[in-house]
């Protein structure tokens, strides 16, 4: 049966949750449903990716933090028009939005979209820390609420969300779009300047705490001693302030002249493919790395801290350590490289083809949401 699907977000901007629904609201589209992507910050990257698709994206036109009269004016405008049977939130501050105009949408199910898991919300804004207690006390009007991990969905229930309505639907990895490409590695390493017989490893996230930079750069140093052809690279961008916390702890160590901050990239298949390893560093907060599960598409080994549903992904493909470990953390990276072959490329890519691949996202979601009260 056709539905109309209204997604809202914060914005399209490039980031693992962004991805996630760019991915969900082409897929529905292409089943017939009609799909409209509503978005508080209009002229996020991502949006480009659903041009063609046949997704309707609005711009909400949202001022400011505070600028709500007129937001909230064009978002049940929307609402009425559009008449949707699932307003589906993605993270905190839009799962809120989708419970106060649930009195405009009679009928309407409403959906949640969780993607973190034991949050340091100490690290965080005020303002942050706020969103995430109002959602908590919100959460229990909303019909569905989604977890794209185990340990996500475990962490909300632990701090108050309602167990029953909790569903667990991991991520969906693009393997037509991330896959091996021998070619695109070696136009990325010249770019670099990186030689065929360095040890390229790499981690690509976003410059937040929860991800552990200065864990990685640390463990760096440790690698090198034992490893005089390592070279990294860190892809993704974050505040002013803390990639100058980064830039300067890296020089305290002695690493800037093997290491390359990379800054915000759409390339990340070539990159990837690039990397002899990929390092996931997360101190918490992870759910489901994305950046892992689109690594292994491409067949390249993978370390991850045993933050979130990093450990469960990877299986015996890849190595764990515990998180805050930069020695640990070292010997995996290490332990990593020697793993690189033909074969070890093909199993990390079979596993997620079998169990994270796109279609098994879409079907689990739309079998979800058609058949929620």
């Amino acid at each position: 049966m056709r539905r109309t699907f209204l997604f809202l977000a914060r914005s399209l901007g490039v980031g693992g949750a962004e991805r996630q629904l760019v991915v969900l609201a082409k897929g529905l589209q292409a089943r017939g449903h009609r799909v409209v992507v509503a978005c508080f910050y209009g002229g996020g990257t991502l949006e480009g990716d659903l041009a063609g698709s046949g997704v309707t994206v609005v711009d909400l036109k949202k001022g400011g933090r505070w600028n709500a009269f007129g937001f909230y004016r064009r978002l049940i405008s929307l609402v009425r028009r559009e008449k949707p049977a699932v307003i589906h939130g993605y993270l905190p501050v839009p799962n809120i939005v989708s419970v106060l105009v649930r009195p405009l949408a009679r009928g309407a199910t409403i959906a949640w979209g969780v993607r973190a898991s034991d949050m340091d919300l100490s690290q965080y804004e005020a303002i942050d820390r706020v969103a995430f207690r109002a959602a908590t006390a919100l959460s229990r009007f909303a019909d569905v609420i989604v977890a794209n991990s185990w340990s996500g969905a475990d962490y909300h229930v632990h701090e108050g969300y309602p167990r029953d309505r909790m569903h667990v639907i991991p991520n969906g990895i693009d393997t037509d779009r991330f896959r091996p490409e021998p070619s695109a590695r070696a136009t990325i390493r010249r770019e670099w300047d990186i030689a065929p017989d360095d040890e390229l490893v790499g981690l690509v996230a976003r410059l937040d705490p929860m991800k552990g930079h200065p864990v990685f750069l640390r463990a760096l140093a440790i690698l090198r001693e034992d490893h005089p052809r390592i070279r990294a690279v860190c892809v993704g961008d974050g505040t002013a302030s803390y990639r100058g916390e980064l830039h300067t702890l890296s020089a305290a160590l002695g690493v800037s002249d093997i290491l390359r901050w990379a800054g915000s990239r759409q390339d990340t298949r070539a990159i990837y493919n690039a990397l002899d390893l990929l390092c996931s560093s997360s101190v918490f907060g992870e759910g489901f790395s994305n950046s892992v599960g689109e690594a292994m598409a491409c067949g390249t080994p993978c370390v991850v801290t045993d933050v979130g549903d990093s450990a469960r992904l990877v299986g015996s493909l890849g190595r764990v350590v515990p998180p805050n470990d930069p020695v640990a953390l070292a010997a995996a990276m290490s332990d990593g490289l020697r793993m690189r072959s033909a074969a070890h490329s093909l199993e990390c890519r079979r596993l997620v083809e079998a169990e994270y691949g796109v279609e098994r996202l879409i079907e689990r979601s739309e079998a979800l949401l058609a058949s929620a009260p």
